[in-house]
């Protein structure tokens, strides 16, 4: 039974796909390219373009390809575009994974593993946070995406789907065998923009505040291999299929580093020097974001194995070497 991947030609997304590859299952992959790219689909692996909120789409390619099981990423997830596009994020995020929900059920997937975040937190009042921590996101962004963990939870319940919920606390780096990486030229993660800085292909990279109750004064977040993750989630399958009951992980190392912390990195590993520039914050953005882990380390088997700041910049900065051309003029 193969599984679908939506979102597969994404950055996250195209790293499961080499992972379930690597693993020998069958995989397909739904991407409407909006932001993902065809090329980091491996060519033996089918392609279907749409969207998730297509419901006839979604329903002959799960026909289709006989799919069993669900791994959502498609998805909008740029928080400050939330903030300025609230509607876009509530339709893409929530009203498509609903719509892909009701799909699936009606088709009798078994098991469905859903892409969340750390922004559900918001400015969570404890460092590392739980797992059972208040969700009371701050941004669109968390808020679309915790909308969407209560609907996986209720239909769950309703009718009998088992799945996992994964919130992502910063994932960076790059596939280790550079087969697969962060591409979009318009990307947001700070250790892709500093290694654009590093390579010239930025003329800078700002920092968004630097008056945070932290000991630099930067935000402060939990940096994840992308490897890793995509580790996790196939952990996250195996728990499934072995009957696991319906579960959410955080996906984070329970270690932060400081927006200063991560470019003194970039600038170690390439041995580059590039502009910085302090900027206003951006709305939207809480002090600092690390993850408890203990549930997910305890109930899964996962143990993270490139979880050094220096080996994830290397693995991005790699990765981004081999990227042709500048892919942005402007700093983000």
């Amino acid at each position: 039974m193969t599984i679908l991947v939506t979102g597969g030609a994404g950055y996250i997304g195209s790293h499961m796909v080499h992972e379930l590859l690597d693993a020998g299952e069958p995989v397909v992959v739904l991407d409407n390219l909006s932001t993902g790219f065809r090329f980091l689909v491996p060519s033996s692996v089918p392609f279907v373009a749409g969207s998730t909120g297509d419901s006839e789409l979604v329903a002959k390619t799960i026909a289709h390809y006989r799919v069993s099981a669900i791994i959502h990423f498609a998805a909008s997830i740029v928080v400050p575009e939330s903030v300025s596009n609230p509607l876009g994020y509530y339709r893409n995020n929530t009203m498509n994974t609903c719509n892909l929900l009701g799909v699936a059920i009606e088709a009798g997937v078994k098991q469905f593993i859903f892409s969340s975040t750390a922004a559900v937190y918001g400015n969570a009042a404890a460092a590392p946070v739980r797992e059972d921590a208040p969700t009371v996101p701050i941004s669109p962004y968390g808020s679309s995406k915790l909308m969407s963990e209560i609907i996986l939870h209720d239909a769950g319940k309703a009718h009998g789907l088992r799945f996992v919920v994964m919130r992502y606390f910063n994932v960076a780096g790059a596939d280790p065998k550079l087969r697969t990486g962060q591409a979009t030229a318009s990307a947001t993660h700070l250790i892709k923009v500093a290694c654009e800085a590093a390579l010239g292909k930025r003329p800078r990279i700002d920092v968004f505040g630097t008056d945070y109750p932290t000991p630099d004064g930067t935000c402060i977040r939990d940096y994840i291999h992308v490897s890793d993750l995509a580790r996790a989630h196939s952990a996250a399958l195996a728990y499934l299929r072995r009957g696991g009951g319906n579960a959410t992980f955080n996906c984070g190392y329970g270690q932060g580093a400081s927006v200063l912390e991560v470019i003194d990195a970039v600038r170690r590993v390439s041995g580059n020097d590039f502009p910085v520039q302090i900027a206003d914050r951006r709305a939207g953005d809480p002090p600092m974001l690390v993850a408890n882990v203990d549930r997910i380390r305890a109930t899964l088997d996962w143990r993270p194995q490139f979880q050094d700041l220096d080996t994830i910049v290397a693995h991005a900065y790699a990765w981004e070497k081999r990227l042709p051309g500048k892919r942005v003029t402007s700093a983000a």
